[in-house]
């Protein structure tokens, strides 16, 4: 059979993109599917306009820093609408650079959304396209629970494109989204309230950064209110009402920011018609990115794995070049450094202390500190930093390392190398530190 396609991706986020242009390097005749604007999740509506918002609320807390080292006390304003369209139109000149970048890889961008047909073939609109692979990278949308009133919550993705600041702002959730709006917001002057099931914010992580990255919000001005669900939204004249579990009043807000998790986003594509299987509301796949489909394949958030870019990235590259280049290449999930860019920011790659002691007990020994870092020394400001080494066994094999404070997330990029090498404990205290800085603490500890 000839087909219209040697690779038809369904996608133009980072794994689709990154699996697309690899394809087409090796030769490969290759056509993207993409109903929104290019670039997927992390460009449009995820990690890179939301690290601009970071940026844009972080001056709040220098204005008042540099107080301690003898600036004068300023008044400073705040324009929502200039940050928003500034943002926006960070986000359309990125989305035209990877149509620029597919275009020079020799990658056709087709327009529209995607359902199968059968196994070979996808619809687009009118059109019916052909592919001897097929490619899903849809990656995922928010998902709200099922809570009365629901429908007047906004998502991450609107909290983009909103054209007034909401003075008084409910968060329901206590992941890493948000927990990053949290900060975000009350950077930018607005009144946060964050709403979560349990005691702590950001579950799974290693506590210390649960603790001490909770503690930092706090003493920030986030309200957290913790053990407690919504049980209902009610608009009102004078706001959203937002009614808890248990005693208390209700909150009243300008806007409630739903962010309780997300799932694949694979509605529309009709799935069945080329029998691939899907569990849980996710793309089954296998070690290799192979769905039930021999020549079905699927990467980045639609697979239920790990939910960031350059994971996607590498699992789209992987896949190119194992079946277009015939270098069969496998990402090890294990040991991937993740940043959460909170205020106080987070960064942590390898075992939390509560896996390490599951898995190896009583061969853990932990290394950690908790300091005010040199900064703010002289801004009066209570901030602390907390950085934590998990070794493991009598060569203190280091299997997690940890941070909470200012550049956490750069900090913990460098560390991930030695970690994903083996390195032990010796090996850090090998290093000469840089003095003075946070990241000195990783080589010094005793």
């Amino acid at each position: 059979m000839t087909f219209d396609y040697d690779l038809l991706t369904i996608g133009a986020g980072s794994g689709g993109l990154a699996g697309s242009k690899r394809a087409a390097s090796y030769g490969a005749k290759t056509a993207i599917i993409e109903g929104d604007l290019v670039g997927g999740t992390c460009v449009i509506r995820g990690c890179v306009p939301k690290k601009l918002m970071v940026y844009a609320s972080s001056f709040s807390h220098l204005y008042e820093d540099a107080v301690g080292y003898g600036w004068a006390e300023v008044e400073p304003s705040f324009d929502w609408k200039k940050m928003i369209d500034a943002v926006q139109k960070e986000v359309l000149r990125l989305s035209k650079m990877h149509i620029g970048a597919l275009e020079k890889a020799g990658v056709e961008l087709i327009e529209g959304f995607a359902r199968f047909i059968d196994p070979h073939t996808v619809e687009v609109g009118d059109r019916k396209i052909t592919a001897n692979t097929i490619l899903i990278a849809v990656g995922g949308e928010a998902h709200k629970l099922d809570t009365p009133g629901i429908e007047h919550a906004i998502t991450s993705r609107e909290m983009f494109l909103l054209q007034e600041q909401p003075k008084r702002l409910a968060i329901i959730g206590g992941g890493y989204i948000a927990v990053e709006f949290a900060g975000i917001m009350n950077g930018l002057g607005s009144e946060v309230t964050e709403i979560i099931r349990r005691d702590q914010v950001l579950r799974g992580f290693d506590e210390d950064i649960r603790s001490n990255v909770q503690e930092g919000m706090i003493k920030h001005g986030i309200n957290i209110v913790t053990e407690k669900v919504v049980r209902k939204i009610e608009k009102t004249p004078e706001g959203l009402k937002v009614i808890l579990s248990g005693d208390g009043d209700p909150l009243l807000v300008d806007a409630v920011l739903s962010a309780t998790g997300r799932k694949p986003n694979l509605k529309g594509l009709q799935l069945e018609n080329a029998g691939v299987e899907v569990v849980n509301d996710t793309i089954a796949v296998k070690v290799d990115s192979n769905t039930s489909q021999p020549h079905i394949y699927a990467v980045g958030d639609c697979t239920g794995g790990m939910e960031l870019t350059p994971v996607a990235i590498a699992e789209g590259r992987a896949f190119a070049d194992t079946i277009f280049g015939h270098r069969p290449c496998y990402l090890n999930h294990h040991n991937v450094p993740t940043a959460i860019f909170s205020q106080p920011q987070a960064g942590t790659v390898g075992l939390t202390e509560a896996e390490a002691r599951e898995k190896y007990g009583d061969l853990v020994k932990v290394y950690r500190a908790r300091f005010r870092p040199m900064f703010h020394s002289l801004t009066g400001a209570d901030e602390k930093v907390m950085v934590k080494l998990i070794v493991v066994g009598p060569t203190e094999r280091v299997m997690g390392v940890h941070v909470v404070g200012k550049d956490a997330a750069e900090i913990i990029q460098g560390m991930a190398i030695p970690v994903v090498m083996g390195a032990r404990k010796k090996d850090f205290d090998a290093t000469v530190a840089i003095h003075p800085s946070t990241a000195e603490e990783l080589v010094t500890m005793r």
